[in-house]
């Protein structure tokens, strides 16, 4: 099997253990090509802890991981996998300009042609500082530098809570037009789950470190009567109740 056939993510098993306990466990999960994925869940349910070991900053206490095939070796992330935080980490004494030519010379795959075209469709000034853009422009930004990469998987943890309510909607139309167009798979972690329901079409739900629910959007709703954010919220409630 090519890569290309691969999933972009295919959880066995899979658990993480630190001092305090299991932030994620019994985990079995694949992340099909090609959709806007919602990973949803409460705070400590275990979604930092899954992307840090799809990027392999992480490594798995139990059980098996791969992305694209391949086993993530801790040596760096897979050169079809770009992530984005909310921490943005873009160096604010660079201009813009100077932010793309970082990415060109640390990506093999860098597509400066499209980074820039990014930028402008943003109408952020080239020649402006990091530092002194607007929170939107800098997520715009960011968002250039991940996208540049030409990924095939794109995860985003929690990237736009910083952002007005206009500014996020902005944002997220751009975000599921590039990967509608280009066939990206986007994992995006947000708390936001209104949000979400109109730009996510498949869903994987975690709450107290395993994954309670996982399926394409569309097919979750006509099984249980209800919407995204409905849906979610009534697990999530019932594991509090539990």
């Amino acid at each position: 099997m090519s890569q290309r056939e691969h999933p972009p993510v295919v959880a066995e098993d899979l658990g993480k253990k630190y001092t305090r306990g299991w932030a994620l466990r019994d985990c079995a999960l694949e992340i099909p090509a090609g959709r806007v994925v919602a990973l949803v869940g409460p705070n400590g349910a275990g979604k930092s802890t899954l992307m840090g070991m799809i990027t392999g900053l992480l490594r798995p206490t139990t059980g098996r991981i791969a992305v694209f095939g391949d086993v993530p070796n801790g040596r760096g992330m897979h050169r079809s996998v770009a992530f984005l935080t909310q921490a943005k980490p873009l160096y604010p004494q660079f201009t813009v300009t100077e932010t793309l030519r970082y990415g060109q010379r640390a990506n093999p795959g860098w597509d400066q042609a499209y980074a820039e075209e990014l930028v402008r469709k943003a109408q952020v000034p080239f020649a402006a500082k990091v530092g002194t853009l607007s929170g939107g422009q800098r997520t715009r930004v960011a968002l250039a530098l991940a996208l540049g990469k030409r990924p095939r998987l794109l995860m985003l943890d929690e990237p736009l809570a910083d952002l007005d309510p206009l500014a996020r909607e902005t944002v997220l139309q751009t975000l599921v037009e590039e990967a509608r167009a280009h066939g990206i798979t986007v994992l995006l972690s947000s708390h936001v789950l209104a949000e979400l329901e109109n730009v996510c079409d498949h869903l994987v739900l975690l709450t107290s470190g395993r994954v309670r629910l996982a399926g394409d959007v569309d097919q979750l709703m006509r099984q249980h009567g209800r919407g995204l954010s409905e849906l979610a919220l009534a697990y999530m409630r019932s594991e509090v109740a539990a």
